[in-house]
């Protein structure tokens, strides 16, 4: 028997609206699952590398579609992050393009901590740690700015995701005397929220202090008697990156008047001169310090010098 017209409108906008809300609950379920699930996780983050849990965890929820996505469920990858400059395990997957490259973790934690280390490691982000850590909005714009994602409003869809689920309440946290750290982390010294007139050097400079910008990267002059250790602290680093920063493995005493980046360098010297003569005594070491310029890459640049320092007066390219 063929039911009236209106009521057949009336049954199938029923049906449709109530499969609408199903999906729309389904996906807020899921999403406070994510957050549930890893938001211990985020806080660690923000306790050791000082970036907001709320901003962590829109960016985890957003890039993994809350933990679904083919590259979260296969390669543990929360938050997109491709293949530049990674040695460990890859997973091809299309994006903006067929079959790019993108980083495999063994564990989600891997992600994360990954995660975290490409904001702190880069400097186009370094802007982004003088911002307090509730100015959520101000990390989310940031984020967008520096280049972080193509999405021109991947910036509203982060503010929207830590307003609809209260997440800058989790960036409290961060001085709770009840949270304890998961014992898988060191416990860091906690960095102090600084202030700057200048985005360049988000850093409150100790008295006496000489700093530089070589090429748009921050820099210090060291004075006597510091250690990496102690220069690490005073600029909320870790004493592991600054040496990464200045291409050290291991710290070494610093003589009087050492130049200290505190940002990663350039892969290239960007600026007027192309070429470098070696000096006596000159280590390619010393020549990447002086032109801003990542060792690694510098060497890539004069291959013939990768297992030798070069002799007095050979030519060095810079770009």
């Amino acid at each position: 028997m063929l039911l009236p017209i209106r009521l057949s409108i009336h049954l199938l906008l029923t049906g449709t609206l109530f499969l609408c809300s199903t999906l729309s609950f389904s996906q807020s379920d899921k999403r406070k699952e994510y957050i549930q699930k890893h938001k211990e996780m985020a806080v660690s983050q923000m306790k050791k590398y000082r970036i907001p849990a709320s901003i962590i965890l829109a960016q985890g929820c957003l890039e993994s579609f809350d933990g679904s996505s083919r590259l979260a469920r296969e390669a543990n990858n929360h938050f997109g992050i491709k293949c530049h400059d990674w040695s460990g395990e890859k997973i091809l997957h299309d994006d903006n393009e067929r079959n790019e490259c993108f980083r495999k973790y063994p564990s989600v934690l891997s992600s994360y901590e990954d995660h975290s280390r490409f904001l702190r490691e880069r400097s186009r982000y370094g802007f982004l740690f003088s911002l307090p850590l509730n100015d959520y909005k101000g990390w989310a714009e940031g984020l967008q700015r520096a280049g972080y994602a193509t999405n021109p409003s991947y910036s509203r869809q982060l503010i929207k995701i830590i307003e609809d689920y209260e997440l800058s309440k989790i960036d409290l946290l961060y001085d709770s005397v009840q949270y304890k750290e998961p014992d898988q982390y060191k416990e860091p010294v906690q960095p102090s929220v600084k202030t700057t007139d200048s985005e360049e050097l988000p850093y409150k400079i100790i008295a006496g202090r000489v700093t530089l910008s070589i090429n748009g990267i921050a820099c210090i002059i060291a004075m006597a008697g510091e250690s990496f250790g102690e220069i690490a602290k005073e600029f909320s680093l870790f004493k592991k990156e600054l040496l990464n920063f200045n291409d050290l493995k291991e710290e070494t005493p610093i003589q009087e008047g050492t130049l200290i980046y505190l940002q990663k360098k350039n892969r290239i010297h960007k600026g007027p001169e192309r070429e470098h003569q070696a000096a006596e005594g000159d280590t390619m070491r010393e020549i990447s310090q002086k032109y801003c310029i990542r060792l690694k890459h510098l060497i890539k640049l004069n291959p013939k010098f990768s297992e030798k320092e070069p002799e007095t007066g050979a030519i060095i390219k810079l770009k």
